[in-house]
């Protein structure tokens, strides 16, 4: 709030006693004198004796009486009584100084708009610091208003401040304020809270006056006068141009001060038209609040923001009309938020918090349309403006999608137990529509009035055993109404203050749904086998009560726990200031009741069963993202608050019950694990999840099929004809040509997986179950990544290092491994690689069986390239022997599997197989052979010449050069070296091959040269080959002891003769290629070339002759480029 110094106007005139009949509707009517300042009589404070009539009389008056009806009722007051009603006129309980002062009361959540999250930094914590440290000051209170100073404390880096506070207040409530200190912000500041609490704890020491106009009645001519010049004696630099002005008007006869009678009072007291409210600074909280909207990317704006929603929160609960007051001013920021046209322009979505924070105000504005005792004109307000607000173009729809077909708020169900059922649909449906409808609802159904109002309605006399019956068979009273509408009120009655009404209501509604299902599983088991036979084409529960925009389930859970925790038992407010700030117990305990509960059900029972019934309920999967996130946010949610409950007896008791309705719900509209389900049905896999750990201690086997029937996922399964019986698990479509985006499937999956999870961690070393677990998940898990995530689990579990292995585990994790690799085989998958290493790991602890089923099944598993680089390798690895203890006969036994896996996979993909099956098979001759013959057969067509040359330098290494030399010149008839590749990774194969060849002798030098010849045209790499040859004897580093002549092989003769020419030519070529493209900056470069050149040129006899004719050549050709030809006639003449 923006405290500013000034005194408040005041808000209405008073006049000398005498001018009654003139006094016009809002004046003083009349007034006595009183004989100057006194004391207080009495204190707020505990006394022993009883309190006095005059007592009881000014307080019931001061808390409900405009001060101007009291003087307008009475002609003469007397002063004792005037005191009295001064007196009790200021608020008496610091919760509401409070909660004007701090975002929450219950310490729970700290840090305001401009200070640090330390709770001693809250303007309350520092105005009780300065009350006890005595910095309160000068407190006087003339009427309805308190003045007084306050004294700031010096710190290392500020002096110390006195700050001169003025509060006004009527009918226990403050209705304005003003501070010297110049802070900013929504709420009081320290030193208003310093001041109203010395007031409220120290009234007896607060000197006391009649407002001031009754001191001034007193006075005669003189007196006033006297008054009047000291006090502008005192203050004339700031109060004599005022005082001039006025004595000029007054003087003046026209004036419009002599218009009226009598004069403004601030210390007066409120006048009748006046609004009876708290003081809140209005300017203030649309800055603040538009402050936060600005920064709500940052860290802590979006906290603000739902502080302030927890502040209207705790207005309403007060029945502070504030509240409302409030709500409509952070509406009307969050409404004009710049952001809205740009991100409706860029079809961008609001962040996910942001998007929260609209759905808070929708729902808090269905809060205050709901209250109960709100009069006709305040909805007709409220109504008008929701509606303003709900035709802005920008105005957030209700599910974040553009249209929404769920049905109106007020239609879809009845009003009462008797109305309407008929339903309508709104095609526009924003943030406020649910708020717009509610205002349609009404309070005045006298069954809903009897339910709410007493704990003893009932009628054992009635026995309407219809659908729609007020009572049940036991005479409880039933609430029949859309359940989110329903549970609106209850969350209304609740926020308004009304908590015992609340639970009456939140009892019926649960006490109404519990006959509902159990008529439905009459029902079901009535017309068992014809209503399995007919199937189910349609749903009801287009709307979930899970992720619901109301959350009707949450509200009944939290109405209940609430009751459970004692929270709402103690209706005084007592000892405030010393509970604030400390943590509230979470402990719940069973809270027995007398009506409408079963023996031995409780509260907390009761809180339970109504969050499984909403957890299990099958509904539709809504559209759009944020709807889809919300619904599963809001299950967790829920489920995280049932996890903080102590399962007992009665509680296991309650869970047992659910889970047979559950499981024997057939019907899709009974059960979410219901035989025959939607496709488009939300799935329970995150429920499941919950009540198998929670029923597991106490009935595994109605844990195991509950988690069993949970693991469907209709969706991506496909739809069976309607009666279609044949399939285990029939699934019905409400739409059979939709085809949903679910845009939380990938949540949704890991969901499935995680209870997957946890049913084969609880299954460990039961083979029975392990194999229904398992069947389970290869039948509805879809996703290769999350089966090979259970398949890791598992094989976690089962090798733990503190127990031996689980074998049977360890099989279910081979299987689920195995399940993979068939489904990702002719997919890509970028973790293909890891799973296929894991799986052999996998199988490897299992035992060599397992590793020799694998390889002999291999084409159904991997690829060949997996099975020889990867699966083979490892299983012919020394470290792999070592881990299974293998003997001799075992290790040639999965050996012989490895070799023939090598050889099927040769014969398959030779290209990326051959080098690993030769390698595999080394130790075996005949193997061996097989694949160089494999090898043989695929070079001519299916091999390249990389791979040749590989596989070619292997066997070179591997001792065998002249199959190397085969293969080196298969190699060399796929190879093409063109003139301008000098390089290309091939040539230093190129090199390779012709020194092998050159090392065994003339007849494999000469054989391989065509090829090069054929192969090669490439200047540079003919002549490093050339030079190469001729620097040593063909068959000097020969092999196998082979010996030759000694002598150096002639350049004029074959194969170096046909080598030779070919360089030359290729020189040639080379040339007038980069001379035809030739630019300058390229001329030295080329010149070297020519040298290079040269130098071939000169191995043959006559040489020298031919470079001549070949650069005279060039010479006339290129004669145009005339740099370039003095250049080469510089160097070659």
């Amino acid at each position: 709030m923006a405290e500013r110094f000034q005194q408040p106007p005041a808000k209405r005139l008073c006049c000398r006693p005498g001018f009654n009949l003139a006094c016009r509707q809002g004046q003083r009517a009349g007034g006595a004198a009183c004989g100057g300042a006194g004391t207080a009589q009495g204190g707020s404070g505990k006394t022993q004796s009883p309190e006095s009539l005059l007592d009881i009389a000014a307080r019931k008056v001061a808390e409900k009486w405009p001060f101007q009806r009291v003087e307008e009722r009475f002609e003469r007051i007397p002063e004792p009584v005037q005191r009295r009603i001064v007196y009790w006129s200021f608020p008496r309980s610091e919760r509401e100084i409070c909660m004007y002062s701090s975002f929450n009361t219950g310490g729970e959540e700290t840090g305001t708009a401009g200070e640090n999250s330390d709770e001693s930094r809250l303007p309350f914590r520092r105005g009780i610091a300065l009350l006890e440290s005595g910095c309160v000051d000068n407190v006087l209170q003339v009427g309805f208003h308190l003045s007084g100073t306050v004294t700031e404390p010096a710190s290392q880096s500020e002096p110390e401040i006195v700050c001169n506070v003025a509060i006004s207040f009527d009918r226990c409530k403050i209705t304005s304020v003003t501070c010297s200190c110049g802070n900013k912000d929504i709420f009081y500041c320290a030193h208003v809270v310093a001041l109203s609490l010395y007031r409220i704890r120290k009234p007896d020491q607060v000197k006391l006056h009649l407002p001031i106009s009754e001191t001034l009645f007193q006075m005669n001519r003189d007196q006033l006068q006297k008054f009047v010049q000291y006090l502008i004696t005192v203050h004339h630099t700031e109060v004599l141009p005022t005082a001039q002005k006025l004595a000029d008007e007054i003087l003046s006869q026209n004036s419009e001060i002599n218009q009226v009678h009598g004069a403004p009072d601030p210390t007066a007291g409120a006048s009748v038209d006046d609004e009876n409210c708290w003081h809140l600074d209005e300017e203030q909280v649309q800055e603040q609040v538009k402050l936060f909207l600005s920064q709500c990317g940052y860290h802590g704006s979006g906290k603000q923001l739902n502080l302030l929603f927890a502040k209207v929160r705790e207005m309403l609960k007060m029945r502070d009309s504030n509240g409302a007051r409030m709500l409509m001013l952070i509406t009307e920021q969050f409404i004009t938020d710049p952001r809205l046209p740009v991100w409706r322009h860029q079809g961008t979505t609001m962040t996910e918090k942001y998007r929260h924070l609209w759905d808070q105000l929708g729902a808090l504005w269905m809060c205050i349309v709901l209250n109960p005792h709100c009069k006709p004109e305040q909805k007709a307000g409220w109504l008008k403006q929701l509606r303003k607000w709900n035709s802005v173009d920008v105005c957030p729809l209700e599910d974040g999608n553009h249209g929404n077909d769920l049905p109106n708020l007020t239609n879809a169900l009845p009003q009462g137990a008797n109305a309407n059922q008929d339903s309508g649909s709104r095609p526009h449906r924003t943030v406020f529509t649910r708020a717009i409808e509610a205002c349609d609802l009404h309070w005045q159904d006298s069954h809903l009035q009897h339910i709410i109002s007493s704990d003893l309605y009932t009628n054992y006399c009635y026995h309407d055993n219809t659908e729609n019956s007020l009572f049940d068979s036991r005479g409880w009273p039933l609430w029949h109404e859309h359940v989110p509408t329903a549970c609106a009120r209850v969350d209304a009655l609740r926020s308004h203050g009304y908590p015992r009404e609340a639970l009456r209501l939140a009892i019926a509604i649960v006490n109404t749904l519990r006959r509902q299902q159990q008529k439905q599983l009459e029902m079901f088991r009535r017309h068992k086998k014809e209503l399995l036979h007919k199937g189910i084409t349609s749903i009801t529960n287009l709307e979930g009560w899970v992720g619901h925009p109301l959350d009707p389930i949450g509200t009944l859970f939290s109405t209940l726990m609430e009751t459970c925790r004692g929270e709402d038992s103690s209706p005084a407010f007592l000892d405030f200031t010393e509970t604030m700030g400390q943590p509230k117990s979470l402990e719940y305990q069973h809270f027995p009741v007398h009506r409408f509960l079963e023996e031995g059900e409780s509260y907390l029972t009761l809180a339970v069963e109504i969050a499984l019934i909403g957890l299990g309920q099958q509904r539709i999967m809504p559209d759009g993202l944020y709807a889809q996130e919300k619904v599963c946010r809001n299950e967790e949610q829920l489920i995280s608050k049932l996890q903080e409950i102590d399962l007992d007896d009665t509680l296991v008791k309650i869970f047992r019950k659910q889970a047979v309705f559950l499981l024997e719900g057939k019907l899709p509209n009974c059960s979410t694990l219901a035989f025959l389900i939607y496709r488009e049905s939300v799935p329970m896999h995150t429920f499941a999840k919950y009540l198998f750990t929670s029923l597991l201690p106490h009935d595994a086997e109605l844990a195991y099929k509950i988690a069993l029937r949970a693991m469907r996922l209709p969706v991506l399964e496909s739809s069976a004809p309607t009666g279609d019986m044949s399939r285990p698990h029939h699934i019905a479509s409400v739409v059979p040509n939709r085809y949903p985006r679910w845009f939380t499937l990938s949540h949704i999956e890991s969901q499935q997986c995680e209870l997957a999870s946890t049913m084969l961690t609880a299954a460990k070393g039961d083979g029975r179950r392990l194999e229904t677990v398992l069947e389970s998940i290869q039948k509805n898990i879809h996703s290769s990544s999350h089966i090979f995530k259970l398949a890791q689990d598992a094989f976690k579990i089962a090798t733990l290092m503190d127990s031996l292995p689980d074998i049977t585990l360890l099989k279910v994790s081979l299987e689920l491994g195995l399940q993979v690799m068939r489904m990702t085989l002719s997919t890509l998958n970028w973790r293909r690689r890891e799973m296929v290493r894991w799986l052999v790991t996998c199988a490897t602890e299992v035992g060599v069986y397992a590793l020799d089923s694998i390889m002999q099944s291999w084409f159904t598993l991997f690829t060949p390239t997996e099975a020889t680089s990867i699966v083979a390798t490892t299983v012919m690895s020394n470290s792999t022997i070592v881990r299974l203890h293998l003997d001799c006969h075992q290790q040639e036994n999965l050996a012989s599997s490895a070799r023939t896996l090598a050889l099927q996979c040769a014969m398959k993909d030779p290209q990326n197989c051959a080098l690993s099956a030769l390698t595999l098979c080394e130790k075996d001759h005949i193997a061996f052979e097989t694949a160089y013959q494999i090898v043989l057969d695929a070079a001519t067509t299916g091999m390249s010449y990389t791979q040749l040359f590989t596989i070619a330098r292997y066997m070179e290494h591997r001792g065998y050069p002249m199959r190397a030399y085969k293969l080196a010149t298969l190699a060399m008839t796929h190879l093409n070296l063109s003139y301008n590749q000098d390089t290309h990774p091939a040539i230093n194969d190129v090199l390779w091959a012709c020194a092998l060849s050159h090392s065994l002798g003339k007849n494999e030098l000469a054989a391989i040269i065509p090829l090069v010849v054929k192969s090669v045209k490439c200047a540079t790499v003919l002549s490093d080959i050339l030079r190469r040859c001729t620097l040593t004897t063909p068959g000097m580093v020969a092999l196998h002891g082979r010996r030759n002549s000694g002598k150096l092989m002639s350049l004029d003769k074959a194969p170096l003769r046909q080598l030779l020419d070919a360089t030359i030519g290729a020189y040639i070529n080379t040339t007038h290629s980069r001379l035809t493209h030739i630019s300058p900056r390229h001329y030295s470069e080329f010149i070297e070339f020519l040298s290079k050149a040269r130098e071939t040129f000169l191995m043959a006899h006559d040489g020298h002759i031919q470079f001549t004719q070949f650069i005279d050549n060039l010479k006339q050709i290129y004669k145009g480029k005339k740099k370039l030809m003095m250049l080469v006639r510089e160097r070659f003449g």
